[in-house]
């Protein structure tokens, strides 16, 4: 009777932390054909929270992002939030799914409608901060320095001296933001890149050619090779998920009607803990 009465006093003086122990682990989790991509739940408030998962796609074809409309369009969203750093938008939709993805995709949706958006990330430097203190410093940066390589030659098809010369600008970026918050980093230069990932990879690939599996959280470290890199992307994605949980709660608590795309994995982490906060008078 005690921890029923503690745990409703808990949802009464602020039902966004008391629910937020129902947010998922990655560690053994797994999809089935039961879990859940995409959550609409309505608040108290008269607030609505609709959220969508996606497939990373920048393919204009590809029929999510027909569906993507269909659910914007649908919850007339008051507020619009976005995964990822905010890359700005293309000239019309399809260019901009092109360019940018479901996340600049969401964002040309709200500049076309008039509606405000929100970034729902963390700030890096939160999240460095975050994964220092369970990870060394050297691991968190090739982590963050490596996946973004990835991401620019996948996606962005940057190859030779253009990979190069974009990492060297995103190093002095690092630096820079990092230094001004009186940390340093343990390297600073693509010199230093090497000298860190040659640590770790003695007999590795070359740092450019890495695989992009080594960055799902959910991958076996021992069998992809990538020694630390999806556990240390597991922990971001759920101190990731902390922080959406937490914003988008709030949101639709105090009466907005929420729209967010992100990538699909972060909705089933979090929707009972949203299914909780929201559903607290």
């Amino acid at each position: 009777m005690f921890a029923i009465l503690a745990l409703s006093a808990a949802l009464a003086a602020d039902p966004v932390a008391a629910c937020e122990s129902r947010l998922l682990s990655y560690a053994g989790w797994r999809e089935t054909p039961d879990t859940v991509w995409n959550l609409e739940v309505g608040s108290h408030a008269g607030g609505r929270l609709s959220y969508f998962g996606a497939q990373h796609s920048r393919d204009p074809a590809d029929p999510q992002f027909v569906a993507i409309e269909a659910a914007f369009r649908a919850a007339a969203p008051s507020v619009v939030f976005y995964e990822g750093p905010d890359r700005g938008v293309g000239a019309d939709g399809p260019e901009t799914i092109s360019s940018r993805g479901e996340s600049g995709y969401v964002r040309w949706l709200a500049a076309r409608d008039g509606v405000g958006v929100t970034a729902l990330e963390p700030s890096p430097l939160d999240q460095f901060k975050a994964l220092t203190e369970r990870f060394p410093a050297d691991q968190v940066e090739l982590f963050f320095v490596l996946r973004e390589a990835v991401r620019l030659r996948d996606r962005e098809n940057l190859s030779g001296e253009a990979l190069d010369g974009a990492l060297e600008s995103l190093l002095s970026r690092l630096s820079g933001m990092t230094a001004a918050a009186g940390i340093q980093l343990p390297f600073a230069d693509l010199a230093g890149l090497e000298a860190a990932y040659g640590q770790h990879w003695p007999d590795g690939p070359d740092w450019r050619v890495v695989p992009s599996n080594w960055f799902d959280p959910l991958a076996n470290d021992a069998k992809t090779g990538g020694r630390f890199m999806a556990a240390i992307n597991a922990a971001s994605s759920e101190t990731r998920n902390v922080h959406m949980y937490r914003v988008l709660a709030k949101a639709a608590r105090s009466g907005d009607r929420v729209f967010a795309v992100v990538g699909r994995n972060h909705v089933p982490m979090q929707a009972e803990a949203l299914r909780c906060a929201l559903a607290v008078d």
